[in-house]
């Protein structure tokens, strides 16, 4: 028998139905060197891999069958598989992170740089053409900028309070300064405010700026902020779902994936490229943000069109200081209208003892400094650009990342570590068995259809996966909102049905085409109780501000024509004189 030993040793070398079984990469491959050389080379510890082929009936994820690996250098390997995946997945994604943080950075640059460059040119042009004119109500002014960046940052109340609130502030100090031989106590500025927000609107001191300046600079505002917490939305969930962990039945198939050759001795034999999109396919499909992210694209593309076009936050800017003095004019002109119905409604107030002077007449070149202002160029902003190239840059990187999640597993595949080249497709590749041609068909599609996936059992998206979701559509959801003139934030169900509260809708604008929709009427809305801040006018220490214009009801949409130029009348800030 002693004999017949040599013979028997030699036959199970020749014989392949005798070797390690399938796959048979043993048969002629005994030796772990290579598999040594590539784990040594890696920082493995080399007394944890044989010099040859072992028993493989210790692995568990591996075939068991004749192996290099430990037990230890198994659960190793496993570890490092899922790093890889993890940071080729990190790595795909950097450039969908890069693109939203950057086009929120410059937004949000650009529209704080719009409302400042508002402000500055207003004070600038009314200080240097009124000077002390100006200069002396200047805190009403500033207080209307500071609402609107206020409302853009969402730390500030609603537009319609804020542009309201201006309103009665400027009616407060210009109606005494029209009439500078009375004296008026707070009680008839209390009914001069009340008057001016009556439902009927019987007396509009400032004709039809507020309404204009409402709808221009809020729907505006509303489309600028909804864009940027979008931007920013996405550009959070992203970074969240590349990070999401790896979870068991992944874990196994990518270590069968680009693990298992190591252990089987050929680590020089790569995967099979139908074999990593199963595995991509089924690792991803769960965890990724389809079918919400196209619409949240669109959602992005849609606002971004909105506001370089008929919600231009460039235009809404640049027309403040504009409405704000064609109201001082129409309250000029209609001053004897005006004040008749007021003296009508409130009583005539006391006479003062002194005699009233004229105001200054105005100044040519207040007319001509505005003129030449209007007609300036749009200003390239500190963001280093101006809407139009804004957009279209956001609208040129969106189209790259449209297919990103779809696509993911194609791009993982496509690294030289998780699959063979497309140009080796028809050579023989590592199964996850062995050498030879993967047979199985691609599951591709929705979660759904993974379940056919032959690599991995796929589950239902856990709880945050589903959360991000979510955030992905209600930021959707908020952008085509503001699309159409709503602002999902606010929750006031009583706001102006033309305005951007309660979910109302603006009828201005509409696709061409489509039918709009009329607001709907609302009861009159009974005045606030009066506030002090002590800005007081003649006759009184404080003054009454009331929420103009609030409870007036739009029955019909009125199309805003918003003309190129507007001329600054220049008699217009001559109501501010004080006496």
């Amino acid at each position: 028998m002693s004999a017949l030993r040599p013979l028997l040793l030699l036959l199970l070398h020749l014989c392949p139905g005798l070797g390690p079984g399938h796959g048979s990469e043993a048969k002629v491959v005994r030796s772990c060197a290579e598999t040594r050389q590539v784990l040594g080379a890696r920082g493995y510890s080399l007394n944890l891999i044989p010099p040859s082929l072992i028993s493989g009936e210790h692995l568990q994820v591996c075939p068991q069958e004749y192996t290099c690996c430990s037990s230890e250098t198994e659960q190793k390997l496993i570890r490092d598989a899922e790093v890889t995946f993890r940071g080729l997945v990190e790595d795909s994604g950097s450039f969908l992170i890069h693109t939203l943080a950057a086009r929120h950075r410059k937004f949000n640059e650009f529209f704080r740089e719009m409302l400042s460059i508002s402000q500055h040119s207003l004070a600038q042009l009314f200080s240097h053409s009124y000077g002390r004119l100006y200069s002396q109500h200047a805190v009403i002014f500033n207080s209307l900028f500071s609402g609107l960046r206020d409302y853009y940052e969402k730390s500030g109340e609603g537009l319609d309070d804020t542009l309201a609130d201006f309103w009665a502030q400027l009616l407060e100090r210009a109606f005494p300064l029209l009439h500078p031989q009375y004296s008026f106590p707070p009680d008839f500025l209390l009914c001069l405010t009340r008057l001016t927000s009556t439902a009927d609107g019987s007396l509009q001191p400032f004709g039809d700026s507020p309404r204009r300046l409402r709808l221009q600079i809020t729907r505006a505002l509303v489309a600028a902020r909804a864009l940027v917490q979008g931007l920013e939305t996405g550009r959070n969930v992203v970074s969240e779902a590349l990070k999401v962990p790896v979870l068991e039945g992944c874990r196994q198939a990518l270590m069968r994936l680009i693990g298992c050759p190591l252990c089987r001795g050929v680590p020089s034999l790569m995967p099979c490229r139908g074999f990593c999109l199963n595995v991509a396919h089924g690792c991803l499909s769960s965890r990724g943000l389809e079918p919400e992210w196209g619409g949240y694209l669109d959602g992005l593309l849609l606002l971004a069109e909105k506001l370089q076009g008929p919600f231009s936050f460039e235009l809404a800017a640049e027309s403040i200081g504009v409405k704000i003095s064609e109201g001082l004019m129409h309250l000029q002109e209609n001053s004897v209208k005006v004040s008749a119905k007021v003296f009508q409604e409130c009583g005539t107030p006391h006479p003062v003892q002194s005699r009233s002077r004229r105001a200054p007449a105005p100044r040519e070149e207040a007319s001509r400094s505005w003129r030449a202002s209007a007609e300036e160029e749009r200003p390239t902003t500190a963001a280093g650009t101006n809407l139009h190239r804004l957009v279209w840059e956001l609208r040129e990187r969106l189209s790259r990342v449209r297919g990103f999640w779809a696509g993911l597993p194609v791009t993982i595949c496509g690294d030289s570590r998780m699959a063979a080249d497309l140009s080796q497709e028809t050579a023989p590749c590592w199964t996850g068995v062995g050498r030879g041609r993967y047979m199985s068909p691609v599951v591709v599609g929705s979660l759904n259809e993974q379940i056919h996936n032959p690599e991995l059992d796929t589950s239902s998206p856990d709880v945050p996966t589903r959360r991000r979701r979510l955030h992905l559509r209600a930021a959707t959801a908020r952008m085509k909102a503001a699309a159409l003139g709503q602002d999902l934030d606010m929750h006031d169900a009583d706001e102006d049905a033309s305005g951007s509260g309660g979910g109302q809708q603006y009828a201005d604008d509409w696709k061409a085409g489509a039918v709009p929709v009329v607001p709907p009427a609302r009861p009159p809305r009974p005045p606030r109780p009066p506030r002090r801040d002590g800005l007081g006018v003649r006759g009184g220490s404080g003054s009454a501000r009331y929420n103009q214009g609030r409870s007036r009801n739009l029955g019909s949409s009125l199309v805003l024509h918003t003309p190129l130029v507007l001329l600054l009348l220049p008699s217009a800030l001559t109501l501010l004189v004080l006496r």
